[in-house]
Order: C-alpha cells, then structure tokens, then sequence
C-alpha cells in the first residue's frame, strides 16, 4: 500500500520528538486490534481514539495523517506502538471508591513513582516482581503511576496495555509454582520487559547492574516486612550491596490497604490467596495461615483478604507439613507448634451500633464494649466496633461493607416503631430486598403490645423478605432477628444484652447458629519504662510470635505502661511473656493478676 514521503518524514519526525498521536474516532476503526497486533515495537508512538474527532496536539497540522493510520500499521511491520485504550482502569477505581484512605494512599504512592520517573530516565529504572500481593499492587500503580507521568495529568482516562519499565523475576526452584506461572501470565498480559535471574538476590543485582545502566529500583517493600527496618520510600542500597536506589512506593501501606487495593481495582492476584496463604516465600517455609482455617477441617481455608488482623500475616510462615503429618503444622523457629483447627481457627465479627444520641454524646455506649468481651469468651475476634446515625443509607453503607468483611455481624438500637428506627430498612437496603409483612413475627408482637399496632401499620412486623429467620427461645418475649449472617439484638441496655446473649448460645448449642471456639486467654505485665524504650523490642517480640496479639495501653499518659498478651494456647504466653524479660534487664516487668 503507497502513502507519501511526506506523511513519512512526519511520522518519523512525531517519533524522534517522543509526540504523541491523537486519532480521532472515525479513523481509528480502521485501525482494529488486528491490525495493531501488525506493529511491533515504537515505544514513543502512542495511538488514542477520541470521540471528538480532532487531532489535539501541538502539532495542528496532522489532520491528513488519519487516512494513513491503516497504510503505516502495515508500514512498520517490525515496530511496536504502545497503545492506551479509553479508560485508565486503576485510576478510575480508585478515583470513583469512596475509600478516602485508600485514595490517599493511592495518590502518595503515586506521587513517589512520578518523582522517581522525573529523577531517573526509563532505561534506569527496574521494577523487581516476584508474583506476590505486595508487588502485584505495585506494578499496577506503577502502570497508572507511569501513565500520570507521561500525560502530566492529576487524573487521567487511559489504560497501558504495554509496560515500558524494566521488570526483574528472581526464579527460584523453590518457588510455588502458582507463584511462577502467574508471574509469566501478568509479565504477557501487560508487556513486561522481564528479566528473569537465577541467582541468589544479591548475585543477581550484581550481575544485573554491571550490564544494565540501573540506578534505581522499585520494590514492593512495606513496613512490617523484615527488610523493611530502616528504610524510607527512597533508600539507598546497604553497604556491601551494589549502589542503586531503592523505591519504595507502598513502604506506608498496610496489609488492609494492600487488599483494598486488589479488591477495589479487581485485577488478578495468585491464586494461593484464596487458598488461606497470606504471606508467600518458599514451598518450604510457607503454608496456609491457621487462623484462616475453616472449622471441622484442616485443609479448607477461607482467602487471605478475610483475615482481620493484618499484623498475623506472616503467621503462616512455618515449615511445610510432611506426609506423615499432612494434618499438622510443625514448629517454626519461634517454638509455634501445631495445633489442632479447632482451637487454630478464627472468626470474625463486627457491631454495629445504631444512634444519634451515641454520636451526640448523649449516651455512652456500652453494649459494644459488652458484646466484645462476650465474644472474646467463646473464641471470637472482633474486626469492628462502629456507630453509624439513624439513617438507613448509613446503615445499609455501613451493613454491607461489614457483612462481606465478617463472619457475623451484630447490630443494635434504631429497632422498633419510631421514625428514627431505620436498622431493619437499612438491613434490607443492604441486601437489596424490600421490607415486607412476617405474620409470625407480627404474631409475637401482638402478645406484647395488643392491637395497637396491626396490619399493615405495624412497622414492626416488617422485615427484609427472603433472608429472615427468627430465633426462637422459650426465655425471649419475641425471637432474635437474623437476616443471613448479620443478627440484629433488640436491647437497649446491659441487662437485656445479657439475657439475649444467653439466649444465643443455647440455641447455638443446639443449632450450631454460632460456632464455639477456644476462648482466648490473656496475661498482663506492667513496667514503668518509656515507649520508646520498649518500641523496637516489642515490634521484633510480635514476629517472634505472630500466632499472639500484643498490645500496649495506659490508663494515663505518666502511669505505668501495660502490656497485653492474648492468644488461644496458654501454653504460648509465657515463652513470649519470658522472651520480653530476656530483651531487658531483670525487675523492668512486673506481672499481673
């Protein structure tokens, strides 16, 4: 196919100058994926279809290159053009979430990227990904981060189907291989430059470096991570290790917001997140984490996003279990020993409390604190204590990010006739179901209040169709209400909490509504030195024993300082409780009743 000189000398001048091409969209369909697959490598030509067909660049004098889209994809047959589809997919997610911290975090990380891509050229810089959660957030921030630099825009509409950063895949035999194959899989999906090395980390760097001109280096490196100690967002190398920079755009981020992330963005993640792994290293340290196991069976795990105390994420960091123990997880260094799923295993739950007058300060809540200790004493982990106000957006907002996050969900107060009682309505709005009549539970209720209420004006008999079940107990007046897995208590005080609560747990005896677990167990030592005395040996006591929470608290800013062990094995708090003696001298602790 012929096309002028001249539409060549521009083209070819378009590259040298790094422009960018703007084809309108009525000659952009000529131009079909098939024929882009044609065009194999210019990284500085970038084709995107508009809608207002026009060429807007500096350049105003283009418009004739339209017709010869068609001829030049069949020109260059031994090119590449990088290519941007409509919609920048990353930055519209997290741009139209209403996650403010994640937005936040998304737009810090970001703006790290786009500094490093100011200071460093393309050729300089190299994106280490090993398949995990951590870097598969940050080669898709790096994508998003890398089309706001290049298009100099806050917030932009556009998605890089090729990747123009250097990517480095440190191949180990060890390596799970769900690890290795969606390494490969996402490296073709987005284009990856990938340079795969099969040495150990520091070898390979040195090699890498002495034939590429790398300067700096992006990592998916957070603070929590046992490299992480020491470093900021830019780092240079250790001594002894070749001189690069280090970047790390998501050093702040948590083990939530990295879950935000993938589950906002919806892009894919290996695998064996949803098999209960929620920290991967090798097939011989790693396994699923036991706090995520599902009751009654030691091989079935609920996926790594459901885990609700991130600082437990490397609590599946232990020796793989051989085949005469396919059942049991063996010790890891820190003397974590196996222990049966029963008592491994954890739930989650979250409350919710419905009420102004908590959130004007009218009313102290203190059915919350209540139902967490309650609880903790069969084996459960509260994930979220809120209060949300009598409106039933509020409540349905809030009902349905907590029953996808939470094995159970409890709520109370805004139950009954008034207008301010909006937790049923809200429930249901949650579910996307309507309100509607339940004559036995309208039954119940005319036992206790006559016919004052009845029929059809009665907003008490009213609940979301479909997903309702009633709780019977011969003690309660009228059943607990449970719409799926969120129950909704009807007490306005202690007294009445407590009987419902008893209630539940007989029927779960029978019923097995609420599963029993091993209740938590707890020591307390008390000492009197400074917080930032005890900061850095208290952090390194939590990865000694990641199976344990450990928390500090004071009851007033010069008081003494108190220090929290809880778990599900007594056994495990006095090597711990003994490990922070061993950190300080004789006498700073002193134990608690």
């Amino acid at each position: 196919m012929s096309f002028s000189w001249q539409t060549r000398k521009i083209f070819w001048k378009l590259l040298q100058a790094d422009r960018t091409i703007l084809v309108c969209s009525v000659s952009a369909r000529y131009f079909t994926p098939t024929h882009i697959l044609h065009v194999q490598n210019i990284p500085s030509l970038t084709l995107i279809p508009l809608q207002n067909g026009t060429i807007i660049h500096s350049l105003h004098n283009l418009n004739f290159l339209h017709s010869h889209l068609f001829a030049l994809a069949y020109l260059f047959t031994t090119t590449q053009i990088l290519c941007l589809s409509v919609n920048m997919e990353i930055d519209k997610a997290i741009r139209e979430c209403d996650d403010r911290r994640l937005q936040t975090k998304y737009n810090n990380a970001t703006y790290v990227i786009r500094r490093a891509l100011a200071l460093y050229s393309i050729e300089e810089v190299a994106f280490s990904f090993n398949g995990g959660k951590d870097s598969t957030v940050l080669l898709h921030l790096l994508r998003a981060g890398y089309f706001l630099h290049k298009t100099g825009q806050n917030s932009a509409n556009g998605d890089l189907k090729d990747f123009p950063i250097r990517t480095i895949y440190f191949e180990s035999p060890s390596a799970f291989l769900e690890i290795n194959s969606f390494t490969y899989d996402t490296a073709a999906t987005y284009g990856l430059q990938i340079d795969t090395i099969r040495l150990d980390f520091k070898s390979g760097l040195e090699a890498l470096l002495k034939d590429k001109p790398i300067r700096a280096i992006f990592l998916g490196v957070r603070i929590g991570d046992p490299t992480a100690v020491g470093q900021e967002q830019f780092s240079p190398s250790s001594p002894g290790w070749p001189p690069f920079m280090r970047v790390n755009p998501i050093l702040d981020w948590s083990y939530r917001d990295v879950w935000a992330f993938l589950l906002t963005c919806k892009v894919k993640y290996c695998s064996l997140y949803d098999q209960g792994y929620t920290s991967i290293g090798s097939i011989y340290d790693t396994v699923p984490n036991s706090l995520l196991c599902i009751s009654n069976s030691s091989n079935e795990f609920k996926p790594a996003y459901l885990l609700a105390d991130g600082r437990l994420e490397r609590a599946g960091r232990a020796k793989r279990p051989s085949s005469s123990t396919s059942g049991q997880l063996l010790a890891d260094s820190n003397g974590l020993t196996s222990l049966d799923s029963h008592k491994n295993s954890m739930l989650t739950a979250s409350i919710i409390a419905v009420g102004d007058e908590i959130l004007f300060g009218i009313v102290e809540d203190q059915l919350g604190p209540y139902l967490c200790r309650k609880l903790h004493s069969v084996g459960w982990s509260v994930f979220q204590l809120s209060v949300v106000h009598n409106n039933i957006d509020s409540v349905a907002e809030e009902v349905e990010r907590q029953k996808s996050s939470s094995d159970m969900v409890f709520i109370y107060g805004g139950v009954g006739p008034l207008h301010s009682d909006v937790t049923l309505a809200g429930i249901a709005k949650a579910f996307g179901v309507r309100l509607a009549p339940d004559e036995e539970f309208e039954e119940y209720l005319r036992h206790i209040i006559g016919d004052q209420c009845t029929g059809e004006r009665n907003e008490m008999a009213q609940l979301p169709e479909g997903i309702t079940e009633l709780l019977h107990h011969d003690n309660l007046s009228v059943p607990l209400i449970k719409c799926q897995n969120v129950i909704i208590l009807s007490a306005t005080n202690v007294l009445e909490l407590e009987k419902q609560w008893e209630c539940l747990i007989e029927l779960t005896k029978s019923s097995d509504l609420l599963r029993l677990l091993e209740p938590y167990v707890s020591k307390h030592v008390m000492t009197n030195l400074s917080d930032v005395e005890i900061a850095q040996p208290l952090s390194k006591l939590c990865l000694e024993f990641p199976d344990l929470y450990i928390g500090c608290y004071r009851k007033a800013r010069h008081r003494s300082l108190v220090i929290s062990f809880k778990g599900k094995d007594q056994a495990r708090l006095e090597p711990a409780i003994k490990a922070l003696h061993n950190k300080f001298q004789p006498g700073a602790f002193i134990e608690m009743n």
